[in-house]
């Protein structure tokens, strides 16, 4: 049976799409009077899984669990299978598929969302600079109708740009496969998520910048172009994480798990380096220098799902509108939404 945390290279950068040393505990809740007796934690080949990783490594949750171990899901369908049949304790997710997830009747409840800015068109051309420089351009769209595509049919149509007469969009089976078009000088643009920017730009020797003109270019930056489009801050709130049946009833334990994912966050997001190495022991397909990239570009920042909720209220309400199937048909309800035990309480 294959080592589920290193997967074959073709499915780690599918999944990449979709989406190390003892951190200071602070107090939070009061702690299980005993221990779980394993914590499993899962999550896609992306950065929303770097602290995951930190978790699982750094005994961060030695006092919850007798053992943490992180396991990968390799694309939305395992993910669904892991989470409608209870296979893990914790699981980072796109927040719209936790949404559907819960309004398909799996037990789970959104934590926080921690992902807020991976997404980036790459380009050949270095005169792209916003989506109103693709018009009349082939962009390469893996995973034809997921999230990222869906991201970007809104904010370009709010935008005014008509998809179908404005650009030519070439759908493709996976990442892979677009970021070989590209690579391959066979497009010259496509729609990317970190870090598979930064494997793409390290691959093709563009980063870091060198007297020699870049291959390729971090042309578009998603998030900026939401803001630009709907009037908010350039942010999107991508992906978090989720506490399932097994914890998702026990306060002091899923308040421990978002403390010690927070600070795993800061600390991957303080030893960018660090974290990239450690990243690679998980999963060898991946450059440490290009999770390093990736960390260093992408807006990464641990937010209580009870706190994103506007912006999450926001970015579902469009979605309900372009298609309900996206959250199963409904706005999440109070539930979905994780409470967590206010820090500083004694044990």
């Amino acid at each position: 049976m294959p080592d589920p945390s290193k997967p074959r290279r073709r499915s780690l950068l599918a999944a990449l799409f979709a989406l190390a040393g003892a951190p200071k505990v602070h107090a939070t809740a009061a702690l299980p009077a005993s221990k779980l007796p394993r914590l499993l934690l899962a999550g896609p080949f992306a950065s929303v899984s770097n602290p995951l990783i930190r978790m699982a490594e750094s005994g961060a949750l030695a006092d919850v669990a007798g053992k943490v171990e992180f396991v990968s899901w390799r694309d939305p369908d395992q993910l669904r299978l892991m989470a409608l049949e209870g296979k893990a304790d914790v699981l980072a997710m796109p927040v719209n598929v936790a949404a559907n997830l819960y309004n398909r009747g799996a037990k789970l409840r959104l934590l926080n969302v921690s992902t807020w800015g991976l997404l980036w068109v790459v380009s050949r051309d270095p005169s792209v600079k916003r989506l109103a420089d693709l018009r009349g351009r082939e962009i390469a769209m893996p995973f034809r109708g997921d999230m990222p595509d869906i991201l970007f049919g809104l904010v370009a149509e709010r935008a005014g740009i008509d998809l179908r007469k404005d650009l030519r969009l070439r759908y493709v089976a996976s990442p892979i496969d677009a970021m070989q078009l590209l690579v391959a000088r066979r497009v010259e643009n496509a729609l990317l998520a970190e870090p598979a920017v930064s494997m793409a730009l390290r691959k093709t020797g563009s980063f870091p910048l060198s007297l020699i003109a870049p291959e390729l270019h971090r042309a578009v930056d998603l998030q900026s172009e939401w803001g630009h489009a709907f009037g908010r801050d350039p942010r999107i709130p991508q992906a978090g994480i989720a506490v399932m049946s097994s914890v998702m009833d026990r306060p002091e334990v899923v308040s421990r798990i978002a403390d010690a994912y927070a600070q795993s966050l800061d600390w991957c997001n303080a030893n960018a380096r660090e974290c990239g190495r450690m990243v690679v022991r998980h999963i060898d397909a991946l450059l440490p220098e290009a999770v390093a990239d990736a960390v260093a570009s992408s807006n990464l920042r641990a937010v209580p799902a009870l706190d994103a909720r506007a912006e999450l209220a926001f970015l579902f309400d469009l979605l309900l509108k372009k298609n309900p199937a996206l959250l199963g048909g409904r706005l999440p309800p109070d539930d979905f939404y994780a409470r967590t035990q206010p820090p500083g309480r004694s044990r």
